[in-house]
Formats: C-alpha cells, sequence, structure tokens
C-alpha cells in the first residue's frame, strides 16, 4: 500500500508522506518524500488514525465537523490526533477492519486519490 500511493503520488508530480496503521492504531510503514512538506508526516499519520477510529474514509468526514455539522465539537472533544481532511482511508479484508492508510502533502482531493490507489491495489 505505501508503494502504491508513493507511485501514484509520484505520477501526478505531488511529494507525499504515506502512513499506514493496523487495526489497533499502531504504525506498520511510514515514508515520507524528501521533497515533502515536515507537516505532512504529522497530517499522513493523523488522517490514517481517523479513518480507522472511525471506520471511514477523512473525505466522508469533513462535512460532519463544519459549525453545523453533527459532529462539530469532536475534533476538540477528545484528546486524540484526529484530523478531519481528506487523505484517510480504513483498510478492510475479508469485511473487517484491519487498518488504515493516510497520505498527507498534496490537495486534500490529490491525497485521497492517492490513498484510494492504494486501497485499489491492495484488493488486486
Amino acid at each position: 500500500m505505501l508503494a502504491a500511493a508513493r507511485e501514484a503520488a509520484e505520477a501526478a508530480g505531488v511529494p507525499v508522506s504515506v502512513t499506514v496503521l493496523d487495526a489497533g492504531g499502531h504504525p506498520l510503514a511510514f515514508r515520507r518524500d524528501d521533497r515533502a512538506v515536515l507537516i505532512s508526516g504529522e497530517t499522513s499519520t493523523r488522517k490514517a488514525y481517523t479513518a480507522l477510529q472511525l471506520d471511514a474514509p477523512t473525505a466522508d468526514l469533513v462535512d460532519l465537523v463544519k459549525p453545523d455539522g453533527p459532529f462539530h465539537s469532536l475534533p476538540t472533544a477528545l484528546d486524540r490526533p484526529l484530523l478531519f481532511i481528506a487523505g484517510g482511508v480504513p483498510v478492510h479484508r475479508d469485511g473487517r477492519l484491519i487498518g488504515a492508510l493516510g497520505v498527507g502533502g498534496g490537495a486534500p482531493e490529490q491525497d485521497h486519490s492517492f490513498a484510494a490507489a492504494a486501497l485499489k491495489e491492495f484488493a488486486r
């Protein structure tokens, strides 16, 4: 998954960081491109963690935490590194949540597309 996300980002000319977490939220893999902004390492990890905890792509959660959204207080209610920006996706195998992947460094839509490409490759 790490390689697939990086390849998708590289093909688009976007330097990124990629984080893979297991079902317990523990890091399995991490890679930051040399040219990626430093904060992308943190954002990729937080996106993966958010996708894991809520078992949903972070792209699907963005509107839920807006001021008029049902979860508007969630980002500050917990002492957890949640980040509601597109680029995090949960990873399932045989219907079970087994981890999550986060990509940071590009525009949110780009990060989501790189993560989706990695999931597609993982499902093969």
